[in-house]
């Protein structure tokens, strides 16, 4: 069973209700890429008046992770998955609907492929932009993911 926008923003409400609150939403998700979604609203701002920095984290880290998550179910392997680092970055205030996109598909394959083969943890870097209604890049996410096959 492939993860839809539908089922992962279920997920999300019962395991995630924080995100949920604020207005994260997944919008579109395939083997290659996943679009996040969140709207600036009075319950995910900061003072300055612009959507608050962790708000953006969370939609970001749910735009890879929920490719990793895909990838282990269609795997059908017992493989962990946990952020162990992240860096960020922003370039403007993010204001109306920003949208979070990761295209790191492929790189979650070829880990997920070597983990099973070795046996050992694999560590991947995935990449998140998110940018506003006018397309202009507000911030820039990269979250260090490790990939373990259970025992």
């Amino acid at each position: 069973m492939k993860l839809s926008p539908r089922k992962l923003n279920a997920v999300l409400s019962f395991k995630l209700p924080s995100a949920y609150l604020c207005g994260v939403r997944t919008k579109y998700i395939d083997d290659t890429q996943c679009k996040v979604s969140v709207k600036h609203r009075w319950i995910n701002q900061n003072p300055f008046n612009s959507m608050f920095w962790a708000v953006q984290g969370m939609a970001a880290e749910l735009s890879t992770g929920a490719l990793v998550m895909a990838k282990i179910r269609e795997s059908a392997q017992p493989i962990s998955m946990l952020v162990i680092s992240n860096k960020s970055s922003f370039t403007k205030k993010a204001t109306g609907r920003i949208n979070f996109i990761c295209m790191d598909g492929p790189i979650v394959d070829l880990a997920i492929k070597k983990a099973i083969e070795t046996g050992e943890a694999q560590n991947i870097w995935m990449h998140s932009v998110g940018t506003d209604q006018s397309g202009a890049e507000v911030s820039n996410f990269k979250f260090e993911w490790a990939l373990k096959l259970r025992s």
